[in-house]
């Protein structure tokens, strides 16, 4: 009886990795996931094989582990201790800045979304966008007050996501620049093409219910659904005022979930990086493991 019950569990344990059928239960903050290493240790730089005075280079790997851990526990560069990745903080810090000017994490969003693409395929049909407000007690570049937050120096959080809610855009703006003026700089910077032909609906919220949102998001030959903003003196109406919304079940809660899973790494949920670009490649490394999770397990 034992030995059929073992063989079973073995069955079953090959059918799951043959499938990846099963999310990783839990996050290993010291380590980047070995598949996600192997698909994108092609866009760093190689280390020189050839001895040379002085000490020896950091490895890549062991830099993007700082880098990861950095990412989850929100802690400070200077707080990482050098056994444990086997680079010191100064070097960790450095590699990080020198990567984010070369584009690296960029290049490994882009990737990413090609790699989710061919595995599952984009869904264009349904598309979201929303922002999420963040503390940025340091202040630094693209940040501002936030008037919903006692007027206290803030970043912004704009995303696109596809029907699933796999991000395809991000763009960093300060607290108190308005939703609206971020919507064309989403559109225009999502990382593939996209397709002509298909039908594509945009989801919005109040925060972009203006006529030139509304402009835009026609002349880019997108279906706008943007909930309904009451002006000034217009009476209340209990009837949806969109033609046909009441047909489609709600779309727009995929992006809201998309930006709860980013706010699950500490470095996102503040903003402690005063260079918007160090935290834009923060947030594009974090959108690429979302994607890498969704195309690799389902």
């Amino acid at each position: 009886m034992k030995l059929v019950v073992a063989k079973r569990t073995k069955r079953n344990e090959y059918t799951m990795a043959k499938h990846n059928t099963e999310k990783p239960k839990n996050v290993d903050y010291f380590q980047v996931p070995k598949p996600l290493w192997k698909r994108i240790k092609k866009l760093f730089p190689p280390v020189p094989k050839k001895r040379r005075r002085g000490r020896p280079p950091v490895d890549n790997r062991a830099a993007l582990n700082g880098i990861w851990y950095v990412l989850w526990t929100g802690c400070q560069w200077k707080a990482i201790h050098k056994d444990w990745f086997g680079v010191s903080s100064s070097v960790l810090h450095e590699r990080f800045q020198t990567w984010q000017q070369n584009g690296i994490f960029d290049k490994i969003m882009r990737l990413m979304v090609k790699f989710y693409n061919k595995k599952r395929k984009i869904k264009w049909k349904w598309q979201s966008i929303d922002s999420k407000s963040v503390p940025a007690p340091l202040g630094g570049s693209e940040t501002g007050k936030n008037p919903t937050d006692r007027s206290k120096q803030g970043a912004k959080l704009h995303l696109l996501v596809d029907q699933r809610g796999m991000p395809l855009a991000v763009h960093i703006t300060g607290a108190n620049d308005h939703d609206k003026w971020s919507a064309d700089d989403l559109i225009i910077s999502i990382v593939v093409k996209r397709p002509k032909k298909k039908k594509q609906h945009l989801c919005a919220d109040k925060g972009y219910d203006y006529d030139d949102v509304h402009e835009f998001v026609e002349q880019e030959r997108y279906i706008a659904h943007i909930k309904h903003r009451r002006r000034r003196g217009e009476p209340v109406v209990e009837e949806c005022p969109i033609p046909g919304e009441k047909r489609y079940p709600a779309r727009r809660w995929v992006v809201e979930r998309t930006l709860g899973w980013l706010t699950k790494r500490r470095s996102l949920r503040v903003r402690w990086c005063k260079k918007f670009a160090n935290w834009k490649a923060l947030v594009q490394f974090a959108c690429a493991h979302i994607l890498f999770n969704c195309a690799f397990f389902g």
